[in-house]
């Protein structure tokens, strides 16, 4: 269940590692208040970190177009799906090692920067694979990888989204990739990105901060990589995680916080509590009613949030099934959306 905090979360934690597309952008603009609330976070020496799983750019690209935004960034603040997985395979093998490329500048440049050769051919003798989003790869060197994977080397993949979003709607992401791999050589692979735990150590690793905060939009890869990796997180509301969502979320993908949006960093965040057969909290009493939920009173938006995940996720723990939430109308979130 959501947790109390004793004061702002900026005075608790002294690292937020943000999710970026639904946290900090949505599509090629800012979340509307992101780079004022981010701005203000560097004030409170709050570390900032932009952690993605995209694994096709670089670094000094991401800074480049968070800054386009209006957003105080640079490539030493940006860690990727790429370089986590090029800090495992430096892990595995020896400086200078030759490793089989499958995927972009983004792969390649975190590959070299951790002192390992990135090679594009068989003859070179590749020590292990890594694979990566990288839509202009060529059929040929993806068979080449997938002999080599079924032949025993060791596989690293930078993430296992299945989507990407692109200019003419959501495309198959690397998760795709990774599948077909898979199921042609009977390996899975070791895998970098979120929601698996190397990105957010590597995240700790480069930027510091001894109480790190994972804030993101998405249950099933930030807010289950932050359970995975024993972190507290914060769920804001401004991407794609609406009220169905967050009613059908196991254990494992429930946040620490919850809050619209990144405002929520300099928050006291309370915890609703019980009344009876109520959940309530600042002025919102959230009930199951005919196996349907139920929330009267008034309030912030937040604290509306809070009580509609408790009441969902105490059903769903003592009776197996999702709470019903169809026809309830949320207020608006963070994003100015109704979920």
């Amino acid at each position: 269940m959501l947790k109390a905090s004793a004061g702002p979360l900026v005075e608790i934690f002294d690292l937020a590692m943000l999710d970026l597309d639904g946290v900090v952008y949505i599509g090629p603009a800012a979340v509307p208040g992101a780079p004022e609330h981010l701005r203000r976070a560097r004030t409170t020496g709050m570390h900032l970190a932009f952690v993605t799983n995209n694994a096709s750019r670089t670094p000094v690209k991401v800074a480049q177009h968070l800054t386009e935004l209006g957003v105080d960034a640079s490539p030493e603040d940006v860690v990727t799906s790429a370089q986590a997985a090029a800090h495992v395979l430096a892990g595995m093998l020896e400086p200078g090692a030759p490793v089989y490329l499958l995927g972009s500048a983004g792969l390649e440049e975190a590959l070299v920067a951790e002192g390992l050769r990135p090679v594009r051919s068989m003859e070179d003798e590749p020590l292990a694979v890594v694979s990566g989003y990288d839509p202009d790869l060529v059929w040929r060197r993806l068979m080449q990888g997938a002999v080599l994977i079924r032949d025993g080397l060791p596989w690293v993949a930078s993430n296992t989204d299945l989507t990407v979003p692109m200019d003419y709607g959501v495309g198959p992401g690397h998760g795709v990739q990774v599948r077909m791999l898979s199921e042609f050589s009977g390996v899975q692979p070791i895998v970098a990105g979120k929601p698996q735990r190397p990105l957010l150590d590597e995240t700790v690793r480069r930027v510091g901060g001894k109480r790190p905060l994972m804030v993101g939009d998405r249950l099933d890869t930030d807010i289950e990589g932050a359970n995975g990796s024993g972190l507290d997180s914060l769920l804001v509301l401004t991407g794609v995680t609406g009220l169905g969502d967050l009613a059908t979320a196991r254990p494992e993908l429930r946040p620490t916080y919850l809050a619209g949006d990144l405002g929520g960093l300099f928050d006291t965040h309370p915890a609703p509590t019980r009344e009876d057969e109520h959940v309530v909290l600042g002025g919102w009493r959230g009930a199951v009613r005919e196996g349907r939920l139920s929330i009267e009173g008034a309030g912030a938006d937040d604290d509306w949030w809070r009580v509609a995940a408790t009441v969902a996720w105490a059903h769903l723990d003592a009776r197996g099934h999702a709470l019903d939430v169809a026809g309830v109308d949320p207020p608006t979130d963070g994003g100015g959306q109704v979920r």
